[in-house]
């Protein structure tokens, strides 16, 4: 007999319990079972005020902030939403059927408030990592460093030539992240070099593009990640310049040894943290070896000798060339950092291999690094088991950002200006880590499970 559902929705009282009704192996239980903000009250207790109207609870906003970041939720609108109507949100947040969801306004003026004031984003990112560490997810021998380009929120239309004079006090343009920027301007030093565009919406972001397609305004986001299962052990927000991203690099590193005692015997990266400088300080300073490939451009045009077929003699400071010919030096470090290596002009005119060498110059010349032999020691690396091993482990710095744009759905910022990209990218990042955690080291208890999507 076929069956008819009663639409008799009358009745007075209900006996419901949300602990019998979240599925046993949510996603949320697990992240529930790993996630400690004890500590979070009393880390904002100094930015509140001990009188007035007692303010929505913050450990409450923080838990729907994971909830958010941890499921691709982007729009703080719509996360109040999704709190209300989803069962296992209300649960996670310890909300009951008839407790109210706070407005989505209460999350902006906290996020650009007490909450960036205090840096509260750092302090739970940092929590759940010592978790992480407790654990035993962290090995601390290995690292990898990468940084992948977020949009910014701003509209490719919306900007100015970096050379063309604009006021910047106009009412009209000095927004928040304008004035950040501002800010940010007096308190650094001038660089001398002029932006190609700048956004009137976001100007701390940098027009840039990826490979192949149109240009953009962006951010860079770094994750200096753990090699054994790829906990994020830090994050850093840049504008998308090279330099900017290798030399956070440094800073990460070190907030990483300071705050946790972890030191890698290892960093692994790609040819752009391959910089003299770069290897030199890992290599003379940090003593960690940098299984990176060597950005080199000593190879030569095709059909010359490389510098590599010239033999230096440390002993004597000098090169000798395949002729068994001297390259002497004054010891005048030039502006890139480099010592030149020139050639006797009579030596090269009686050469007989001169076609090979420096065929359209009197002599040669060969430019050589006052951080070369870190550089030689990272090149005699290569062939190491290590290396070939770390080149492997450093996938998982690239699964991080793919997760990221593609799990997290955070392939384009909501916020604008540098904190409020560094602030994303933080509380991505915890979020990142706590899924991880919670599906590595939380097991759900036995018994019949009701399954739902993560």
């Amino acid at each position: 007999m076929m069956g008819r559902q009663r639409n008799d929705q009358r009745q007075l009282f209900y006996a419901f319990d949300l602990e019998t009704v979240v599925p046993t192996d949510h996603l949320l239980r697990g992240i529930d079972a790993v996630l400690d903000l004890s500590e979070l009250r009393a880390h904002l207790s100094p930015f509140y005020s001990h009188t007035g109207r007692p303010s929505v609870d913050p450990v409450l906003m923080m838990r729907m902030l994971i909830v958010g970041y941890a499921f691709g939720i982007r729009s703080e609108r719509r996360l109040c939403e999704e709190v209300r109507l989803n069962l296992a949100y209300r649960w996670f947040c310890g909300l009951g059927l008839e407790d109210g969801v706070p407005d989505h306004s209460t999350f902006s003026k906290n996020r650009h408030g007490r909450f960036r004031d205090s840096g509260l984003f750092r302090h739970v990112f940092e929590t759940v990592l010592a978790r992480c560490m407790k654990e035993g997810l962290v090995g601390g021998e290995g690292f990898a460093i990468d940084a992948s380009l977020i949009k910014a929120d701003a509209n490719r239309q919306r900007g100015v030539c970096g050379s063309d004079a604009t006021d910047w006090t106009d009412p009209k343009v000095a927004t928040r992240p304008v004035r950040e920027y501002l800010a940010a301007l007096d308190a650094s030093e001038p660089t001398g070099t002029q932006p190609k565009n700048i956004s009137l919406t976001d100007p701390a972001s940098r027009w840039t593009s990826a490979a192949g397609g149109p240009a953009f305004y962006a951010y860079s986001a770094n994750y200096l990640i753990d090699l054994d299962v790829g906990i994020i052990l830090d994050s850093g927000t840049t504008t998308a310049r090279r330099t900017e991203e290798v030399e956070t690099t440094r800073t990460m590193i070190e907030r990483t040894e300071e705050r946790f005692g972890l030191k890698p015997g290892r960093l692994a990266a790609d040819t752009a943290y391959g910089s003299a400088p770069m290897v030199a300080w890992l290599v003379e300073e940090k003593a960690i070896e940098p299984h990176i490939p060597v950005w080199d451009k000593s190879a030569g045009k095709e059909g010359l000798f490389p510098r590599s077929a010239f033999t230096f003699d440390k002993a004597r400071n000098r090169y000798i060339c395949p002729g068994s010919h001297e390259l002497h030096t004054t010891g005048r470090i030039t502006s890139d950092n480099t010592i030149l290596y020139r050639s006797r002009t009579p030596d090269c005119a009686g050469c007989a291999l001169k076609a090979t060498c420096c065929p359209n110059t009197p002599g040669r010349k060969i430019a050589r690094s006052i951080h070369e032999e870190a550089r030689d020691y990272a090149r005699s690396l290569r062939d190491t088991p290590a290396y070939l091993q770390s080149r492997k482990d450093r996938k998982k710095v690239e699964m991080s950002f793919a997760h990221l744009k593609r799990i997290l759905k955070l392939d384009r910022l909501r916020l604008r200006g540098m904190s409020g990209a560094n602030d994303e990218l933080l509380l991505a990042a915890t979020a990142m880590n706590l899924r991880k955690m919670a599906t590595l080291i939380w097991k759900p208890p036995k018994g019949d499970r009701i399954s739902v999507p993560a």
